[in-house]
């Protein structure tokens, strides 16, 4: 009786988490529109991993690797053993992001998780004020090069924890420090994120809630920018599965379907639609699509997973002016 009252205390507690987040979305996204540009340290906006990107970021409810202390930390639960992923995005205008995570289960204490999250901005020719010179006798113009090279960038190292509170329910807690530095200034933050897993019962149908970036404002040069907080929902089910699949099931094909909804604190309501068929668990083709985004739309990306070893690629279209982003991911998974 015991273990039946604490599931439906936990099963109210994830609706009243649903509709607070829900109604916080609706409040953010009147105001949204009018807030765009004015979040800090957006290097964390930038997702690393090949397999949720190429679902078009609907993953929340789906990632089931150490990738989860980027999406959902509450989901690094279905970590069995050891598992450790690294990721490499082809970003635009020359910059690169490396990521690395970790994950490693206990029996009956939980499951831990590490990330490491690196910007690569290059080398950038430094300019400055006192040196603008220009001479139109002799055509010489100077649009302030100190002939310095300088290279910014920036930084996030973070620890996670989850456990099962329920056979159905998980939650999950991410502590990182994340640090830019844009030569002239540099600032760091102390950032959290928290989410919650629920496995409904019902087939296969997982929902899940999360808060990602959350913490203090930071400041620049005396004025303070919040972090990029985002609250996301998801959904996600089996379409066509071995087993509890929606459609039919199949012992050799898989059809997983999911969706997020997003409000950023710097933008309206953004949704994100994927889908992953997988073949006998080796072969993986996945496509997805983000609206309401300024410049993304479709996002496509296939992997192969063969003795617990990971690789994927994804290709995200920015548009015409801006191109298109290439991740790639490696990982592995020891029980």
């Amino acid at each position: 009786m015991g273990l039946n009252n604490m599931n439906l205390r936990l099963n109210y507690f994830f609706i009243f988490f649903l509709v607070t987040v829900m109604n916080l979305c609706a409040f953010a996204q009147g105001q949204g529109i009018d807030k765009v540009g004015t979040t800090s340290f957006q290097f964390l906006k930038v997702m690393p991993d090949a397999r949720s990107t190429a679902m078009g970021e609907a993953f929340t409810s789906v990632v089931n690797t150490s990738d989860a202390v980027f999406w959902n930390p509450a989901a690094l639960t279905r970590v069995s053993g050891t598992d450790i992923a690294s990721s490499y995005v082809d970003w635009l205008l020359d910059i690169s992001h490396f990521s690395l995570s970790a994950a490693y289960s206990i029996e009956n204490v939980g499951t831990f998780g590490l990330q490491a999250n690196l910007s690569d901005m290059g080398q950038i020719e430094e300019t400055r004020v006192d040196h603008l010179y220009r001479d139109e006798e002799l055509g010489i113009y100077n649009p302030g090069l100190t002939g310095n090279l300088v290279k910014p960038g920036s930084m996030a190292f973070g620890l996670s924890y989850a456990k099962m509170l329920t056979e159905r329910f998980s939650f999950g807690l991410t502590v990182k420090y994340a640090r830019e530095d844009l030569v002239v200034k540099s600032t760091s933050s102390i950032i959290f994120d928290v989410g919650v897993l629920y496995d409904t019962g019902y087939k296969s149908l997982v929902l899940s809630a999360v808060l990602r970036h959350f913490g203090p404002q930071v400041k620049f040069h005396n004025k303070s920018y919040p972090l990029p907080q985002t609250f996301t929902i998801g959904v996600s089910a089996f379409l066509i599965a071995p087993e509890s699949s929606f459609l039919f099931d199949s012992e050799e094909n898989k059809l997983l379907f999911s969706y997020d909804l997003s409000q950023p604190r710097d933008y309206s309501q953004q949704h994100h639609l994927g889908m992953e068929y997988a073949f006998r668990d080796i072969l993986f083709l996945r496509g997805g699509y983000k609206l309401n985004f300024d410049e993304e739309g479709f996002t496509y990306g296939f992997g192969i997973s063969y003795t617990g070893i990971r690789i994927d690629y994804s290709y995200s279209d920015f548009g015409e002016f801006l191109n298109a982003v290439h991740r790639f991911s490696v990982g592995f998974g020891i029980d």
